[in-house]
């Protein structure tokens, strides 16, 4: 099933569902399609949000990972979202680690998945044969366990990026803030439940920067997904739904 995408101010979102809210922020390659299963499976009992990120829209100066933070906890703001439920997948499991740091009485619980944050093997990848397509999709094939999942629509999505110089730009400017923006001290300081969900075979955040987030996080718990890779909730949505369903039952209502 596909859902709409509302504009409201500044903001292009997908809100669907009641009950407590999870937000999700998505990565550098953030189509909606990617999270249906997770929106399917959670929006009869929660509402689910997910803010698209203006990534590649705003000026260079302020496409960085703050200023990615500053975006979301605008979007908090104007949509009154209290107590919130918030997964951030790669690049947005950085932008949430950092809200919830410094907005720690708006968020109940944390999920990252193959989160950046400490390490980062790809974030940052240059495309040295970009305008070769089939060398564009052999690098989005190797972000999951298993290639079918990169289709013909996301390969597309990604060879479009790395032609376009304003979105290239922007996606090295990103990477960059990314790598800089280490996490490793501040971690240790939050305390609110975490929840960590790995792809064994992520190669863009390997399984050992999981363990090392729980080795980090003082209230965790790491749970990694066989025969998967840097995207479970795409490659895996059935195992990564019931972790998620089982972590969130123990801190909602």
């Amino acid at each position: 099933m596909s859902y709409p995408v509302k504009v409201e101010e500044r903001f292009k979102y997908c809100e669907v569902g009641k009950g407590e809210t999870i937000v999700l922020l998505h990565g550098l390659f953030g189509a909606l399609s990617n999270f249906n299963e997770l929106i399917d499976n959670f929006s009869p009992h929660y509402t689910v949000s997910i803010p698209l990120l203006p990534l590649y829209d705003l000026e260079l100066e302020f496409t960085t990972v703050m200023g990615m933070v500053e975006y979301v906890e605008q979007f908090i703001d104007y949509k009154k979202y209290d107590k919130i439920h918030l997964i951030g997948n790669s690049l947005g499991g950085h932008i949430a680690q950092i809200y919830a740091l410094q907005k720690p009485e708006k968020v109940k619980t944390l999920t990252l998945t193959g989160s950046s944050g400490l390490f980062e093997n790809s974030l940052g990848d240059t495309y040295p044969r970009k305008s070769d397509y089939e060398y564009v999709k052999k690098k989005t094939e190797g972000t999951f366990g298993d290639s079918k999942f990169a289709t013909k629509e996301l390969v597309d999505e990604v060879f479009e990026i790395v032609n376009n110089r304003a979105k290239a730009i922007r996606m090295v400017v990103m990477a960059k803030s990314a790598l800089r923006h280490n996490l490793r001290d501040e971690i240790t300081k939050m305390q609110l439940p975490v929840c960590l969900i790995w792809g064994k075979e992520d190669s863009i955040t390997p399984a050992f920067v999981g363990e090392e987030f729980h080795k980090l996080l003082p209230d965790s718990e790491l749970n990694i997904i066989e025969n998967c890779g840097h995207a479970p909730m795409m490659e895996r949505p059935k195992e990564f739904n019931e972790i998620l369903e089982r972590f969130l039952k123990k801190y909602s209502k």
